[in-house]
């Protein structure tokens, strides 16, 4: 018997859930959190942006190409995404479809590698995470059997 997995996430909590075959359902088997997505930039930084001896009479800062709270994004997607592999390695699914927050979607894609990526039948950009499992099998019927 054929096992999918659902990961339904967005940047701070994903839940992940298998169906284990036509009329089965779905069932947890884990949820994740991440915390540090939902703090404010300011509590994820320890101070003020360094300084960058600019050419020329002017001072300037450093500024990252990225905020501290898309940077806590990223770490959570590679977390999810190194969850997929492990799953993968273990034969523990063949099948995959990722439900997540559109800006979340792309960091996730970004971070799975080549062998999850070919498993992953459909992607779903919205945020379900708020959803009971009854209402998630009903915005998922459409594309899994449940």
């Amino acid at each position: 018997m054929s096992t999918t997995w659902i990961l339904v996430a967005n940047a701070s909590i994903a839940r992940l859930y298998a169906n284990h075959g036509p009329k089965k359902g779905l069932q947890l088997i884990k949820e994740l959190a991440h915390p540090e997505s939902r703090e404010k930039a300011g509590n994820l930084v320890s101070d003020r942006p360094g300084h960058n001896p600019g050419a020329g009479d002017g001072h300037g800062s450093f500024v990252p190409s990225a905020t501290p709270k898309q940077n806590e994004a990223e770490r959570f997607a590679q977390q999810l995404a190194h969850e997929m592999d492990s799953g993968r390695t273990s034969n523990s699914y063949t099948r995959a479809i990722l439900v997540a927050a559109p800006a979340f979607m792309g960091l996730l894609k970004g971070c799975i590698n080549s062998h999850v990526s070919k498993l992953i039948s459909e992607d779903v950009d919205k945020d379900y995470t708020k959803a009971t499992e009854k209402e998630l099998a009903g915005h998922l019927e459409r594309i899994i059997f449940l």
